[in-house]
């Protein structure tokens, strides 16, 4: 799974928003099921930031959230990133060279149930 939050920010905030972003990750990076992460800069509009993590599974991820560090670093900092989708299943990927794996879904086929 996927999360990618997206972040506009002003350039006199940059360098508390960078110290802000670091702890963040280090607090996600410490949780089970955390694959890895990247904080990231548009190199067209250097006001445009991502926090892009991967994880093993939407639960995985949910339950990082609830951990005290990420409450404490990652939720003041989640809470400032652009409203919009953030979580992304993959359906398929590949290594460099090999073959395109597909996966199922996990979403439920009749979700409103």
């Amino acid at each position: 799974m996927l999360v990618l939050n997206r972040f506009h920010v002003q350039p006199d905030t940059q360098d508390g928003f960078l110290t802000r972003a670091r702890a963040a990750l280090a607090a996600l990076a410490e949780r089970p099921g955390y694959l890895s992460g990247r904080l990231t800069r548009a190199l067209e509009d250097p006001q445009v930031w991502t926090l892009v993590t991967d994880w093993e599974s939407v639960g995985a991820y949910r339950r990082a959230l609830g951990a005290f560090d990420v409450k404490v670093h990652g939720a003041p900092l989640l809470s400032e990133s652009i409203d919009e989708p953030s979580a992304f299943e993959t359906l398929a990927s590949a290594e460099p060279g090999g073959e395109v794996v597909l996966a199922e879904s996990d979403r439920a086929a009749e979700p409103w149930r």
